[in-house]
């Protein structure tokens, strides 16, 4: 297995200072992610956002137009590159951990976003002692039945993880293929949860303990898909994508980003894609991207991209590939 590269010292993100010290840093990515959602950046901004390009609307209507602007480059030092997949899921594992034992230890309960894909691999067999203590939500799910095993991911991780978490409250659909009542609803149960379970901000949105996100080859991240408006809403917990059928839900970009710790994972090779998810975490990581055009780099000031060799392939030099 190989070393990470690019990392702070292990467990430095768990103790209380360095979460004292995440605590206005998160802050600060949420707000100037909403501020460049809603209303374009001013010139202040560009440390974090950089030059103007024109935004175009299209998918779902309801968001405004706007002016969005290209995201600077992730830190090198959020990026850990690991020799293969059993050491990329055995690195994700152990972030997971020192989350779970942060968060129990400061108010007795652990808020975990999981979603789909290669993700659930990396958690199968795991039998945590905190599973009791978790409560999980689905950081994007289709619109089925949970029994559904070629299409829910509830299914799948029951399968893989879950039916070992004993204790574990996870957060489930009702079933219908409906995609707006089921965000409606998913959303109703999660800001039904006490604050000592899923903490808020300062602004009434959640704050999960651990997001782990995984990136599909078009940028991606749950159910936000580029190009379309999903990707700049600021006001909704859950929302609905209509973008295939069945629909689906996915947690909102300020609800990825709010979380105390955004892990990104990205592994494994296949005859069809030898160099793995190297294009994506290329264009994830450093390239010129906006919101709309590469949804993943929404995440580039708050989260650790962690990942295989191959899908390191193809960073610059500067990121320790």
């Amino acid at each position: 297995r190989g070393s990470a590269r690019n990392l702070a010292p292990a467990g430095a993100a768990s103790s209380p200072m360095a979460s004292s010290k995440r605590r206005p840093l998160r802050a600060a990515v949420a707000a100037v992610l909403a501020f460049a959602l809603t209303s374009g950046l001013h010139r202040s901004e560009r440390s974090a956002f950089v030059g103007p390009r024109a935004g175009r609307s299209s998918g779902s209507a309801a968001a405004p137009r706007v002016a969005l602007w290209a995201l600077a480059p992730a830190s090198p030092g959020m990026v850990r590159i690991e020799a293969d997949a059993d050491a990329v899921a055995a690195a994700v594992m152990r972030c997971v951990n020192e989350a779970a034992e942060a968060a129990i230890k400061e108010r007795g309960y652990f808020a975990l976003g999981v979603p789909g894909g290669s993700i659930l691999n990396m958690l199968a067999g795991s039998t945590p002692s905190w599973a009791s203590k978790t409560t999980l939500a689905y950081v994007n799910h289709k619109c089925v039945a949970m029994s559904d095993e070629k299409l829910a991911t509830h299914a799948k991780a029951s399968k893989k993880f879950l039916d070992g978490w004993d204790g574990v409250n996870t957060i489930v659909m009702t079933g219908s293929a409906d995609g707006k009542l089921e965000a409606d609803n998913y959303e109703a149960q999660l800001r039904a949860l006490p604050e000592a379970v899923l903490p808020r901000d300062s602004k009434g949105m959640p704050v999960f303990d651990m997001m782990l996100i995984g990136v599909g080859d078009d940028g991606h991240v749950g159910s936000l898909y580029p190009n379309r408006d999903e990707v700049l809403q600021t006001d909704k917990w859950v929302l609905p994508v209509a973008m295939k059928d069945p629909p689906s839900i996915t947690l909102s970009l300020p609800v990825m980003v709010g979380a105390k710790r955004v892990i990104i994972a990205a592994c494994g090779v296949s005859e069809k894609y030898p160099q793995g998810k190297s294009d994506a975490m290329k264009r994830g990581i450093e390239g010129a991207e906006e919101l709309r055009s590469f949804p993943a780099a929404g995440l580039r000031p708050c989260a650790t991209w962690i990942m295989d060799a191959a899908s390191a392939s193809k960073l610059s030099s500067e990121y320790g590939r």
